[in-house]
């Protein structure tokens, strides 16, 4: 049965009273002498069928935590967070927010910034802080705790993650994804190429020279990708492709994909950005002067992405400092060698 004509339900009971009022006005039309209810109008009648057939308009939770973060031209800023980001002395999500207060041009963009939090503490967490928020459902999946680097609960949060991201781009939202060990230094848009003919411009762990060039180390964890009809097939092959990929990450199988071709057989535009500005761990930017993002690339634990990336907001902080000063040095201090030696351990 279908479940909104069950006995109780308001449009059973709409129904009911919809065949009740037709039944008395027919009688009333062959008997009026004996009839002992007013008639109802034609007029009150069609009210009611109006009713029952009148569908409610609203927005479900994504919807409206999409709508509230977004931009004018329909693009949200989104990184996805767990209790392993938001816990400690100094939380990943905590560095993250540093990033957009200390940068250049980058505190309005937390007003199109939306934390997905997959379990309740985040979740908590982002309320708190006053951001756009939205509790992303994991199918009972627990992904409260760090999840170490190719683990198996990693690799299915990032299958979690690009459903999630796929759902957003049907919607007809640009996504800019940024995870959040990547410090947003300065607005980063300029540096983006937002012509429409581009579909995707990913970020990569080493660049080659040249901006098109599908010969790259493509890495994930910071893209840009417009909503139409390329990029959401792309995403559906992309996530088809999690049952046949047992043991590699989404961002490996999206490899693959760019490998096959599948890129220019979904006539996608994507470009390759430059690690001078866009950059990471992997490689590091050649000059602060210029640098938009440093990604915490190339490093296995939380713990060693908060020490670096600490390093890297002192790093800022004596830059801007010294911005007047010619002779400062514009290269970072830091070797990153927390993150080194985290694949040791």
């Amino acid at each position: 049965m279908d479940q909104s004509m069950k006995p109780g339900t308001p449009l059973a009971l709409c129904t009911l009273l919809l065949i009740s009022l037709l039944l008395i006005y027919l009688l009333s039309e062959k008997n009026p002498s004996e009839s002992i209810t007013a008639k109802p109008s034609l007029t009150t009648l069609s009210c009611f069928v109006c009713l029952q057939h009148k569908t409610p308009t609203y927005r479900d939770e994504l919807e409206a935590a999409l709508e509230g973060a977004s931009m004018a031209n329909k693009t949200v800023i989104i990184t996805i967070v767990n209790r392993a980001y938001t816990e400690g002395d100094k939380p990943m999500l905590d560095i993250f927010l540093d990033g957009f207060w200390l940068g250049e041009d980058t505190r309005q963009l937390t007003n199109h910034l939306l934390i997905v939090a997959v379990d309740k503490t985040a979740y908590e967490r982002c309320k708190f802080l006053r951001l756009h928020c939205y509790k992303l459902k994991t199918d009972g999946e627990d992904f409260v705790d760090e999840k170490t680097f190719m683990s198996e609960d990693f690799i299915k949060m990032m299958w979690l993650r690009t459903r999630f991201l796929g759902d957003v781009l049907r919607r007809g939202y640009n996504i800019v994804f940024t995870d959040t060990d990547v410090l947003w230094l300065r607005n980063p848009f300029p540096r983006l190429t937002l012509n429409e003919t581009i579909d995707l411009q990913l970020s990569v762990d080493q660049f080659n020279g040249d901006q098109w060039s599908q010969r790259h180390a493509i890495n994930t964890g910071f893209y840009m990708i417009k909503s139409n009809n390329k990029t959401i097939a792309l995403f559906d092959e992309w996530y088809g492709q999690r049952n046949s990929s047992t043991g590699k990450k989404e961002q490996d199988v999206l490899v693959e994909l760019m490998w096959k071709r599948v890129f220019k057989r979904l006539r996608l535009r994507v470009r390759f950005l430059d690690t001078n500005y866009f950059s990471g761990f992997c490689e590091n930017s050649r000059d602060a002067n210029v640098v938009s993002t440093v990604h915490a690339n190339c490093c296995r634990s939380i713990r060693a992405k908060v020490t670096d990336l600490t390093t890297v907001i002192h790093d800022w902080k004596r830059f801007k400092d010294s911005s007047g000063n010619k002779t400062m040095e514009s290269r970072w201090s830091s070797n990153h060698l927390a993150c080194q030696n985290s694949w040791i351990s």
